[in-house]
């Protein structure tokens, strides 16, 4: 029997594909303390079936598929990356459906669905849950649209999660979502809580608000209202018109990461840091290897904020938009950095995002402000630099078993899946 200590609860974990197991799965992710450990997160024998699925697909099987049934949303948040996506774009139920039952059979785990706001489209998500119910769910949603009778529906399926957005406490969240979006959130999840959801928040850090997340008293309260786990998404300046002025500089980003790191190993808190923790996941997780996008309007992405794509899933599987060129050649170039402190693409390397988007059929997904590759490079490329010499020293003293955490067993990793996909 599994368990998990929350707030000093001892709770229960039912097996796979009980939303719980997956916030179980997250935990032990991020105690790993070898490469066994970390092998064996998703069961013993998760490895050698990837390996089979790789070879039997000729193309590497993420773990998690991350999809936007909808564009739209009832909130008009400022700045959203996601506004620059079609405002009707969606992808049909039917679509939906096909997606997901070939995303199971080619070995994925876990889908998250998110926007736009996904609860736009309320009773599809319930009906494709209710149906899959071999997979794990959760959504990306600001909290505005659950009800009392969604709770139901919730502890009803046992396989639908949500994660809930906010920009910090009242006024951050309020300036940025609305007057009022707060209160309404924090009514939510003490309705989650009650019904013993394992409910998660997510916060997009910046310039402006990252020591209130980060902080002990925000953490402490997201935890007092129910929450099981937190997802941080550093802000990265997406699009030609993106405010460069919210990017954290390198010790911000820093800070965030010392900060997180201590509630963690003080609380056994899970907290899901994106940007600082590409040394737990072996450096970028995108383009498949753990980690696809498909957005609202069916482009196939590495990640939800590398917004480049060469194939459109409304022209093909889900396995063959797996084996797309874009993606292959993405792949091929992880890790981009020897320290995993520098994970990202996009704002970490940026060279090397130019070098696997230089291919032939390689397009911007922006509707409204399309960027190439080489803009968005020279936005990010100052913040990479001041970067580096911060990351490559909290790499230094880092202990040498989390330095050298997996060693050359995770470059044969990396090495086997790209030579598994060539035969």
């Amino acid at each position: 029997m599994k368990y998990l200590l929350i707030q000093g609860e001892k709770k229960r974990i039912p097996q796979y594909p009980h939303h719980k197991d997956f916030v179980y799965r997250c935990y032990r992710f991020f105690e790993v303390k070898n490469l066994y450990s970390f092998l064996t997160v998703d069961g013993l024998f998760f490895l050698p079936k990837r390996f089979y699925l790789t070879w039997k697909y000729k193309t590497v099987v993420p773990r998690l598929l991350l999809i936007d049934p909808t564009s739209a949303c009832n909130l008009k948040c400022k700045g959203c990356w996601a506004a620059d996506y079609q405002k009707n774009s969606h992808l049909s139920y039917e679509k939906l459906d096909e997606v997901l039952t070939e995303a199971r059979k080619a070995g994925v785990l876990q889908v998250i669905m998110s926007g736009g706001e996904p609860l736009m489209r309320k009773t599809d998500v319930i009906n494709l849950c209710a149906k899959h119910k071999n997979l794990t769910f959760a959504l990306f949603t600001n909290g505005t649209l659950i009800d009392e009778t969604f709770v139901k529906e919730l502890v009803r399926l046992e396989n639908l999660n949500v994660y809930i957005s906010l920009e910090g406490f009242r006024e951050e969240t309020d300036s940025r979502r609305g007057p009022g979006t707060f209160d309404k959130v924090v009514a939510v999840m003490e309705m989650l809580k009650k019904h013993d959801i394992g409910f998660g928040f997510s916060v997009c850090y910046h310039k402006n608000n990252f020591e209130t997340v980060s902080s002990d008293s925000f953490l402490d309260f997201m935890r007092e209202r129910g929450a099981w786990l937190g997802w941080m998404f550093n802000y990265l300046p997406i699009g030609s018109d993106a405010d460069l002025s919210l990017c954290c500089n390198a010790e911000q980003r820093a800070f965030v990461k010392r900060k997180i790191e201590a509630y963690h190993l003080k609380h056994k808190f899970t907290i899901i840091d994106f940007a600082n923790q590409g040394h737990k996941a072996i450096g970028c997780v995108a383009a498949g290897n753990d980690f696809v996008h498909i957005n609202a309007s069916g482009d196939v992405e590495p990640c939800a904020f590398c917004h480049y794509s060469d194939v459109n899933i409304n022209n093909m599987s889900f396995v063959e938009a797996l084996r797309s060129p874009f993606l292959k050649n993405f792949r091929s170039y992880k890790p981009f950095s020897r320290n995993l402190l520098r994970p990202c693409p996009l704002i970490d390397i940026p060279d090397a995002l130019i070098k696997v988007t230089e291919m032939e059929g390689v397009r911007s997904t922006h509707l409204y402000n399309p960027e190439t590759p080489h803009q968005l490079a020279e936005k990010t490329r100052p913040l990479a630099e001041k970067w580096e010499p911060v990351a490559n020293k909290l790499f230094e003293e880092m202990p040498d078993n989390e330095k050298n955490r997996f060693g050359i067993l995770t470059k044969l990793l990396f090495w086997g899946n790209n030579q598994i996909t060539k035969w």
